[in-house]
């Protein structure tokens, strides 16, 4: 095709289920090369449409940019509220342009694992946690403060 081509789902939906829609409808044309430009369409903040492409094209590592955090699922080996972390977490570094991979994982099981290919990450244990940069534990920490360490290290990083 000799003009851009412009991808978008029209009739997505609201912020989760036209997310879904968006990411599948936008990416699977995305990874075959089809495509030049995409508009996510969201009932809702158009600032959650641009936040929805931006998720799109890094996932799809088409353009990188901004934090990707990464965190578990949880299951019966977490012991801590992840989600409120990962929450702040996420309010936290909304605003960073700066590519960067976050590991915020439940146990420490899986979290040494995922945060080798981190540039940050936590792993929390039953009293401790381990903050992790570039895949290398650097501090164990009480929990009561593993999520003040964890924005001390990324404000180093940033």
């Amino acid at each position: 095709v000799d003009y851009p081509l412009h991808l978008g789902v029209t009739e997505a939906g609201p912020r989760f289920r036209g997310g879904i829609k968006s990411s599948v409808g936008i990416g699977i044309l995305l990874s075959k090369g089809i495509g030049d430009t995409i508009r996510v369409s969201l009932t809702g903040k158009s600032i959650d449409e641009v936040k929805a492409a931006y998720i799109i094209l890094n996932s799809l590592g088409l353009r990188r940019v901004g934090v990707d955090i990464i965190s578990c699922p949880t299951c019966g080996r977490t012991t801590d509220d992840l989600k409120q972390i990962v929450d702040e977490i996420e309010k936290l570094t909304a605003g960073i342009k700066k590519n960067l991979k976050l590991a915020v994982m439940g146990c420490i099981v899986n979290g040494p694992g995922e945060a080798k290919d981190a540039d940050l990450g936590i792993a929390f244990g039953k009293e401790k946690a381990a903050v992790f940069l570039k895949g290398r534990v650097i501090k164990r920490v009480d929990k009561n403060i593993a999520s003040k360490e964890l924005k001390k290290e990324l404000e180093r990083l940033v």
